[in-house]
């Protein structure tokens, strides 16, 4: 599956990495499907906790990156 989906952010949890801090998110979709992926900051919008509603790029049935709608 290539392209975007709506999405809720369960749980975000930054750490750092040679100096850049990277992402562990969570996701749930409509069809109540979860995904986990670690996302470089790039891929990650500013802010975003747990409870935003956000939409997730998925490229190979994996998310890639998350942008606020």
């Amino acid at each position: 599956m290539f392209g975007e989906q709506e999405a809720v952010v369960v749980e975000v949890k930054p750490f750092p990495l040679h100096g850049v801090t990277y992402y562990d998110v969570t996701v749930v979709f409509p069809d109540r499907s979860v995904e986990q992926a670690r996302l470089g900051p790039e891929g990650v919008p500013e802010g975003v906790q747990a409870g935003d509603h956000v939409m997730a790029m998925r490229a190979g049935n994996m998310v890639v990156s998350l942008r606020k709608p």
